[in-house]
């Protein structure tokens, strides 16, 4: 199976900025577990930014793009560091592509980073890819690596494309402030009444939201591609995904 895994910065880091050094990890051994079996896995992974926040020293989040881009430029080394080192751990070889808006909407260079990713799977690579956050502006900016996996997942023609966040899934109500909130398993359309769910910003490091991961179904059940939301604290979660088990919520037009 060929699938695409979207790895949040909630996910990867403290809210310090600081890598979450034991979560990470295991991470990176369930997903070269997943390898080893056989599958075809490309990463989608967030991180940059936050991570040369705490680099850097930096209070907080930066609102400029200067030093958004100083950030990324700073974090993007230690990310790609972090995951070359722990992925040749368990002898498997990892791939950095950045991406930005132009790549996706220019079909020549759309057709060239499609060729260039499915040549580094049939070379047995981990490809990893994260929007281009030291050169994206307003005018070519993707805006969220949620939209970015979904156009990854449908331009590859993957199987499953799974987003790893700070939450379970889909649910009728916000969870942290309505006890009645009830976790939706299954989602076959994306209707006006799913799009009213999906309120709600991101975390401190994070730019994407609910709002973004709908979008993201959105894109990869009109290529016919499912999509899970999970919990990312839970790399295990994963070997459940992948054999067919009920965890967070599922999108698929496939009848259940």
């Amino acid at each position: 199976m060929r699938i695409v895994i979207k790895i949040g910065t909630s996910t990867l880091a403290h809210p310090t900025g600081h890598l979450n050094i034991r979560l990470v990890e295991q991470l990176c051994k369930v997903v070269s577990d997943i390898k080893n079996a056989g599958h075809q896995v490309i990463l989608v992974s967030s991180g940059a930014i936050g991570m040369g926040v705490g680099k850097l020293g930096l209070r907080a989040r930066p609102s400029d793009i200067p030093t958004k881009q100083a950030a990324a430029a700073v974090g993007q080394c230690e990310l790609m560091y972090t995951y070359d080192k722990l992925f040749g751990e368990y002898n498997h070889t990892v791939a950095q592509l950045l991406i930005t808006g132009d790549d996706v909407a220019n079909q020549t260079r759309h057709r060239n980073f499609r060729n260039t990713l499915n040549r580094l799977l049939e070379l047995e690579a981990i490809p990893i890819l994260n929007e281009n956050d030291t050169v994206a502006t307003d005018e070519i900016v993707i805006g969220d690596n949620d939209t970015l996996a979904a156009i990854v997942a449908s331009s590859i023609d993957a199987r499953k494309l799974i987003l790893l966040s700070d939450i379970d899934g889909l649910y009728t109500a916000d969870p942290h402030t309505d006890p009645n909130a009830r976790l939706l398993s299954f989602v076959s359309e994306i209707t006006d009444e799913i799009r009213a769910l999906g309120g709600g910003s991101a975390g401190n490091q994070g730019t994407g939201g609910m709002a973004t991961k709908l979008r993201a179904a959105d894109i990869c059940l009109e290529a016919g591609c499912d999509m899970v939301i999970t919990n990312g604290k839970r790399p295990d979660d994963l070997y459940d995904i992948l054999s067919g088990k009920p965890v967070g919520t599922t999108f698929s037009r496939e009848v259940r």
